[in-house]
């Protein structure tokens, strides 16, 4: 049987892409380890998978002024022995990477010992963990057409990010059954992430009203971060945090308003739905999300409302021109290629581990 240690965490983007292959390389035969930190979301989010898993030291790569910065380099030391140890014993065939701090001591053990490791970078430009063990990878596969050019010449594979399958196959009766709606408006989903995005929040209940002149709406607003004083408002429902009902409410909606984080965007652009992304920015970030959606808009995915520029006038404008241009990001998103990522990803780790045993 081919092994596979699958690694990556810190956060839910760094997971999800793991969950999505799991059907595809359980079906290719693989046997599957996933290393992760002792307690971070990776461990919960995976257990629920039925996939073994080993939990390793980590310490967090900062790059500000921290207490921990004097701890947390001897907990990485520690968290690379773990590592090796776990290679040395399990013996799998390939490792791939979604990143996080938690990936670099297992991708340096993985190196160490020649076994081959397969990355993926979500965001436009890498990462630090991803910087740090990109010399130690036999590929690294990306979302974005301009990431090439940051990755080692002959690494690079543009391949999309893999999607859960259950996120493509929703129902939009039972979508509108859920919200409540009876289908006579066009649906509006306004989603931030897990945990919201107050920004995004505030400017659309700002409008809310006149959105629901021709829009019913399903905001996705992050836990505790409902607003009590706008339930029961007819034609809007909102949400702190969706699961099993996440497919069918993204079946049911006609437009998206999103942040641009990578995953997040890339499940819209599967799902070839006409998208308004307000990037998170630069001064919350380090400007990933600014880059990944002047991408999708330079490729005709999304229109792109940056937060300096955010108001009630440029919101509204903004849906109405999304609206009216609705089919022509439709035919943009039906044309990509990058649709298919569990495919392309688990194609290329089959490929590697089959070079590997001849």
């Amino acid at each position: 049987m081919k092994k596979i240690i699958l690694t990556g965490g810190g956060t839910a983007g760094h997971v999800t892409p793991n969950i999505a292959m799991l059907p595809e390389l359980k079906r290719m035969g693989y046997d599957i380890l996933y290393v992760g930190s002792k307690m971070g979301i990776e461990k919960e989010l995976i257990e629920k998978e039925g996939i073994p898993y080993k939990g390793i030291e980590s310490g967090k790569l900062r790059r500000y002024i921290d207490i921990k910065n004097l701890t947390d380099p001897f907990r990485i030391i520690r968290g690379f022995e773990e590592a090796r140890a776990i290679c040395r014993k399990y013996k799998p065939d390939v490792v791939f990477s979604k990143g996080g701090y938690v990936s670099v001591p297992v991708v340096l053990a993985a190196a160490i010992q020649r076994i081959p490791v397969i990355c993926h970078e979500s965001d436009m430009t890498p990462g630090l963990a991803n910087r740090i063990t990109m010399p130690s990878a036999t590929k690294i596969c990306c979302n974005f057409p301009e990431t090439l050019k940051h990755l080692p010449v002959g690494k690079g594979v543009l391949s999309g990010s893999p999607i859960r399958k259950e996120i493509l196959s929703g129902s939009r009766e039972e979508g509108l059954k859920t919200a409540g709606f009876d289908g006579s408006k066009p649906v509006m989903l306004v989603i931030g992430g897990s945990l919201g995005a107050v920004h995004v929040n505030t400017a659309v209940r700002n409008v809310l009203g006149k959105l629901l002149e021709k829009y019913d709406i399903i905001h996705i607003c992050g836990r505790n971060n409902i607003d009590e004083s706008l339930k029961g408002i007819n034609g809007y429902k909102q949400y702190g945090y969706v699961s099993e009902q996440l497919k069918d409410l993204f079946a049911a909606a006609d437009i998206f308003i999103s942040r641009a984080g990578a995953n997040a965007i890339c499940e819209i652009l599967a799902l070839h739905k006409p998208n308004l992304l307000i990037p998170l920015g630069a001064e919350a970030s380090r400007g990933d999300q600014i880059l990944n959606a002047e991408s999708f808009e330079k490729q005709g995915f999304s229109m792109v409302l940056t937060e300096d520029k955010l108001n009630d006038e440029s919101l509204l404008n903004a849906v109405e021109t999304l609206w009216n241009d609705r089919e022509k990001y439709i035919a943009a998103m039906a044309k990509s290629q990058l649709n298919d990522g569990v495919k392309i990803i688990t194609g290329l780790i089959d490929e590697t581990v089959n070079k590997k045993k001849k």
